[in-house]
């Protein structure tokens, strides 16, 4: 499958995530595919991590998450082509409450200065109902609907419902003894779960190895009790090679630049 998309080559699209490991996990496929393209792909991250979990200690030897996350990130970025990453020093675990002025007025001044074609960043549902996705969420969606008619489009990602059962039983069947099937202590089911339908999809599976690739530079989220470090590229072609988006009912003056890489959802 060819990279090459009618338009794509010197475009810009901002993606606005909460945590180092939420690009991956969400659209590295799409990210990896847009930069093949020719697109100039800016990350945005608000916060460095710094509460999450940690796989193995000896990965974190001075205690600081936040630091070792970071670099991780940049590694992931690497890996998915991605050169233009904003990290912000948002609390982990509390962007939905904490410094909402703040991380909106960085949002709109990465917007300014970058010019997106697009923004992409969580829906309504973060996924799988996590707070700090739901608050980029709402950051993400009053940012670019205050420009007004300068705003770009803004396009959700989602998971579709059972997807992550599927890479759980998947695991099992090459293997793997899981400790309690859940991703990050999430239910796999949690994924997807009331998500909105999708407007349109984006076939990844000539670039789940990159997705993989990306994910697993996250050493620190990804140790052996996760069901994601036990899928080869097979398994996550099937499960994980469609990526689905929807455009926010935002009126904008740009073009439908991202659908240009996907097929429409017909209901």
């Amino acid at each position: 499958m060819s990279a090459d998309a009618p338009g794509l080559a010197g475009r810009t699209i901002l993606a606005v995530f909460a945590h180092p490991d939420d690009e991956s996990v969400a659209c590295g496929g799409t990210l990896a595919r847009l930069t093949d393209a020719g697109v100039r792909v800016v990350l945005l991250c608000a916060s460095r991590g710094e509460n999450g979990s940690t796989s193995d200690a000896s990965l974190v030897p001075d205690g600081d998450l936040g630091r070792v996350r970071t670099q991780e990130l940049h590694e992931a970025a690497e890996m998915l082509g991605i050169h233009d990453v904003l990290i912000f020093d948002h609390p982990d675990g509390e962007l939905r409450w904490t410094d909402v002025a703040e991380l909106h007025e960085e949002i709109v001044a990465a917007i300014r200065r970058y010019r997106p074609d697009g923004v992409i960043t969580f829906a309504e549902d973060g996924l799988y109902w996590h707070l700090d996705h739901i608050g980029i969420h709402e950051r993400t969606y009053t940012a670019v609907r205050s420009l007004e008619a300068e705003a770009p489009p803004l396009y959700y990602v989602t998971m579709p419902k059972g997807v992550m059962r599927q890479v759980v039983e998947a695991a099992i069947a090459g293997g793997w003894a899981p400790p309690d099937s859940s991703f990050w202590g999430i239910a796999p089911d949690a994924f997807g779960h009331k998500a909105e339908p999708p407007t349109f999809v984006v076939d990844v599976r000539d670039w789940i190895a990159r997705k993989l690739a990306a994910l697993r530079c996250h050493r620190t989220q990804m140790g052996t009790h996760n069901p994601l470090a036990h899928i080869d590229e097979t398994v996550a072609r099937r499960c994980l090679g469609i990526e689905q988006f929807r455009r926010a009912p935002i009126d904008t003056s740009g073009d439908s630049v991202l659908e240009r890489l996907g097929e429409p959802v017909t209901s």
